[in-house]
């Protein structure tokens, strides 16, 4: 069995499905995304993120989305230690549910989970600064 993957297949994007397009939209412009003017409104949105990979939002009714989430999990570099805090901060007074509080990982990074308006993981991450 061969592991190689064919030269025809590569990532090229990733599915969010939600119940509330707005919501989803201003959280993730809080993270530095941008969406075309009027995309709440669309049932379909994209956007492309550095390297070319396109992240989509998918309305789906209320009564078809997964109970708590488990949709992806998406990450999403600070430039800081301190930029992880903050963020994590500003997510949180904004009314967005903190999963996992900023803390010192054990593999080098200052590390935090924020759930997006459907339950999603968002992975908020720097390289600790060396001493």
């Amino acid at each position: 069995m061969s592991t190689q993957t064919p030269a025809r297949v590569r990532f090229d994007a990733l599915g969010i499905a939600t119940t509330d397009l707005t919501a989803s939209l201003a959280f993730y412009r809080r993270l530095g995304l941008e969406f075309p003017e009027g995309a709440e409104r669309a049932p379909h949105v994209e956007a492309q993120v550095a390297g070319g990979i396109r992240l989509m939002w998918d309305v789906v009714p209320a009564e078809e989305a997964p109970a708590g989430g488990g949709g992806p999990q998406l990450a999403f570099l600070c430039d800081s230690p301190a930029g992880v805090d903050g963020l994590y901060a500003e997510l949180t007074e904004a009314g967005y549910r903190g999963t996992t509080p900023p803390w010192d990982a054990v593999w080098g990074q200052r590390y935090a989970v924020v759930a997006d308006p459907d339950g999603n993981g968002v992975d908020l991450f720097a390289p600790l600064e060396a001493s």
